[in-house]
């Protein structure tokens, strides 16, 4: 029978859009540091290691070794993965599916990424076939952008819906002393910023990041023991559906979609905006804030906007999302979707401080990456 799992601390390091105190060994220690500090567990506690980063942006080989000085895995069992953007998300889920089989008792999970050391729109480009999908997707800005492009003829919204998205994620970057970009903006600075890939303007788009984030799972056998405030994973969801960017439909992210209705169904979530207290999504870009809620089923198609607008997505909203500012805020692609599990757990452990949810009892935390893939995970307070 598998067992019942849940977070019982996270770590992360300061997020900035250069580490050159530090190099990627010494910035995975970090994270790691403070994780097994808030759980208060030493590395010798811990059974085994799973990390990941995109290991073709620093061209690194072999990660899992080069990493040990960094992770403290000398002698443990240490796993690769890599799976784009959704790399975070794909850590913890495998974390915890390892965890539930009796794999591990204790598992640290790392994510990391040293965005200053390579150049992410030449990797992810080459990373696509070169005669199917290159030329069409040259970097995430063009396929991003063409996403946005699709939402925008479909409902006939304007920028300053996407600009919104930014606000909001701004403002709540601004309390999280964790965020890369920790500096509220307005509509009409957003508007302003150079057109990089229409409709996409500068602050649309998230940063380029170097951190990394450490998140460690336990069985309930030890969760119950050793920590007051388990986050108790609920469930998880994953959706991994093109292979080629050809393939991807842009009528609404339909991983996404798919992924939603598996996990709320295996979880009794009939109603997202009514029974989740907090979202930590992965947003790369100003858009997927609109379009994604509505793959995710906060509202109806088109009716993204609205939700913004009225403010049921802020922090003193019905559904806060991003409270810690999301990707929009700092996106360290190898850590970006485990950041946002560690932030979803604090939330539940209400250690969240300044960027805190009150009484937040369900979490979901999403990741997005490669073919428009999606992941997801929830999070409770209470023993499933």
């Amino acid at each position: 029978m598998a067992r019942r799992v849940a977070v019982i601390g996270s770590g992360q390091t300061y997020h900035t859009g250069g580490r050159s105190d530090v190099n990627g060994q010494e910035m995975i220690t970090e994270a790691v540091t403070r994780a097994l500090t808030a759980a208060q567990l030493t590395i010798d506690d811990i059974d085994g290691i799973v990390i990941g980063n995109m290991d073709h942006f620093e061209g690194i080989n072999y990660v899992d070794s080069w990493s040990v000085p960094g992770t403290g895995g000398t002698m443990k069992p240490v796993i690769k993965l890599t799976t784009g953007g959704t790399t975070g998300t794909t850590l913890a889920i495998a974390g915890y599916h390892m965890v539930a089989s009796g794999l591990f008792s204790k598992l640290l999970v790392i994510g990391w990424e040293k965005n200053t050391e390579s150049d992410t729109t030449a990797a992810i480009t080459t990373a696509f076939d070169p005669i199917w999908d290159r030329l069409v997707f040259a970097g995430a800005i063009g396929g991003l952008a063409v996403e946005a492009q699709a939402y925008l003829a479909r409902h006939n919204h304007k920028k300053e819906d996407a600009a919104r998205v930014v606000v909001r994620d701004r403002k709540n970057g601004a309390n999280n002393p964790f965020a890369h970009v920790q500096k509220e903006t307005t509509i009409k600075q957003v508007m302003a910023s150079p057109l990089i890939a229409d409709p996409l303007h500068w602050l649309d788009m998230c940063p380029r990041t170097d951190g990394a984030c450490a998140v460690i799972f336990a069985d309930e056998y030890v969760a119950e023991k050793i920590c007051d405030k388990p986050a108790w994973v609920l469930g998880t969801s994953v959706r991994h559906n093109a292979s080629f960017t050809t393939d991807v439909s842009l009528d609404g992210l339909k991983s996404m979609e798919s992924a939603a209705k598996e996990l709320f169904s295996k979880t009794g979530i009939t109603d997202p905006l009514k029974q989740l207290d907090v979202i930590e999504m992965y947003l790369p870009y100003s858009y997927a804030g609109l379009s994604w809620i509505e793959s995710l089923g906060l509202c109806k198609p088109g009716e993204g906007p609205k939700l913004l607008w009225d403010g049921v997505t802020d922090m003193d909203g019905e559904l806060p999302i991003n409270p810690s500012g999301g990707p929009i805020c700092g996106n360290p692609i190898g850590a970006t979707a485990l950041i946002r599990v560690a932030e979803a757990t604090l939330q539940i452990q209400n250690r969240a401080e300044a960027r805190q949810v009150k009484d937040a009892k369900v979490a979901l935390a999403t990741g997005f990456g490669g073919c428009f893939w999606t992941d997801l995970l929830l999070f409770g307070a209470q023993k499933p």
